[in-house]
């Protein structure tokens, strides 16, 4: 769907125009192609006491002698008081300048549970309002991440981490706090040989995750509800996967998937519950089964599919589940209470299973799409649709891709290490937390 502000103020007639009001003036968000590099441009890590600067340089290839610079990556896990914070000013004043368009800010930080006393709490809590300010200051493009690392982590567990957030993979993910725990990384660069399940594949976001998820090597299982079955059967045939119709609230269904996946692969390494429906109304005009559907399709369906798979011993160490949320559970919305409500269920399941399945191996997280431009929001009132694409860091929609990238980076074998966290893919949305 074509943004006409977004063409509007790129023009020569409309820059000028946007810059004289103060109006909103989105960047152009480079998303990756097949064969860019992963790091696009040289990166600034530091301060160079910090106590992983040695390895964070040598992973990262820090250039500290270049005048513009794609990254900046400060190591802030060793401030321990508020008067430490200084160290922020001291890097980023005098580089902030350096980013080029589309940049990236990280900051790495402490779990705050680890913290040895409320000094050390409340400079480690500081983190959070700077990057946070980051993300909606530096502009064209630039996007900020804080990433609290257990302190017995490997730096290679972060590498998968810190290669999504400096790509240009994560072009619309900005202002999320990622934890990042001690689970050694995983063998494999990529998905080859694993298998993957997405639901409600026929179109939109969850095409999109069945297309990047075979990009990375996966053998993709499409599913959606027989009535969606033609559209099904041409993303199924487009990433080389499998069709598969079937309506995950009925009776069965949870049993029929388990009999599916183990007669035709006898594992399941990847989980995408994308599968939602919305039926919009203010709570005193919602009839029962508005309220039921939503609720049946958007979080009961997906835990009980879950559970039955786990039982059946189908998703083994190594696995990944992950969850779709959206930023109505964050934030909540109006004539969304069955929406919203199934969606922060899904953030409440993912917090909660994902300590339970660590010591299997398996991981749990969920993405939590803001504003996206899909069939769903061209449907929109203009105005609606307005401020959806404008109340946010980047000032534009996402798209569908940029939540499947999201998927990918969590499904990834190198991400490990990454459990129980819900990132936004919102363009740093300015509704909700």
């Amino acid at each position: 769907m074509s943004d006409r502000y977004t063409s509007f103020a790129r023009s020569g007639p409309g820059r000028a125009i946007v810059k004289r009001l103060g109006l909103p003036d989105p960047p152009r968000l480079p998303r990756y192609r097949s064969g860019d590099a992963i790091i696009p441009g040289p990166v600034l890590v530091g301060p160079s006491d910090g106590p992983r600067y040695e390895e964070l340089a040598k992973l990262l290839g820090s250039n500290e002698q270049g005048e513009k610079h794609h990254a900046l990556v400060f190591d802030a896990t060793g401030i321990s008081t508020p008067a430490g914070l200084r160290a922020l000013y001291d890097f980023f004043h005098p580089a902030a300048r350096s980013l080029t368009p589309a940049g990236r800010v990280i900051v790495l930080g402490l779990p705050l549970s680890s913290a040895a006393d409320p000094g050390q709490a409340a400079a480690q809590q500081a983190l959070d309002g700077f990057v946070r300010s980051v993300g909606k200051e530096f502009g064209r493009g630039t996007t900020a991440q804080l990433v609290r690392v257990h302190p017995e982590a490997d730096t290679a567990a972060l590498r998968s981490t810190l290669e999504f957030l400096i790509s240009t993979k994560s072009a619309y993910v900005s202002g999320q706090t990622i934890t990042v725990d001690a689970t050694p990384a995983a063998e494999g660069k990529d998905l080859t040989g694993k298998v993957a399940l997405v639901t409600g594949a026929a179109r939109g976001i969850g095409a999109a995750m069945a297309r990047v998820l075979a990009r990375d090597g996966a053998h993709v299982i499409c599913l959606d509800v027989p009535s969606a079955g033609d559209d099904l059967a041409k993303v199924a045939n487009e990433v080389r996967g499998e069709a598969y119709q079937l309506d995950l609230t009925g009776a069965d269904a949870a049993q029929r998937l388990v009999e599916h996946v183990r007669e035709r692969h006898g594992r399941l390494d990847v989980l995408v519950h994308n599968a939602g429906i919305t039926r919009d109304k203010t709570l005193a005009n919602m009839d029962q089964t508005r309220w039921d559907s939503v609720l049946k399709v958007n979080l009961i369906a997906p835990a009980h599919v879950t559970e039955a798979l786990l039982d059946a011993g189908l998703i083994p160490a190594g696995g990944r589940i992950v969850g779709v949320a959206s930023i109505a559970g964050v934030a909540g919305n109006r004539g969304q209470t069955n929406y919203a409500a199934s969606k922060a269920g899904v953030i409440g399941w993912v917090r909660a299973l994902a300590p339970v399945l660590a010591a299997q191996g398996v991981t749990v997280n969920a993405v939590a799409p803001g504003f996206i431009e899909t069939a769903m929001t061209a449907k929109m009132p203009v105005l609606i649709r307005e401020v959806g694409r404008r109340m946010n860091s980047l000032s534009q929609g996402g798209l569908p891709v940029d939540v499947a990238e999201t998927v990918a980076w969590f499904a990834a074998p190198g991400s490990a290490a990454v459990t129980g966290n819900v990132v936004r893919v919102c363009g740093q949305s300015l509704l909700g937390a």
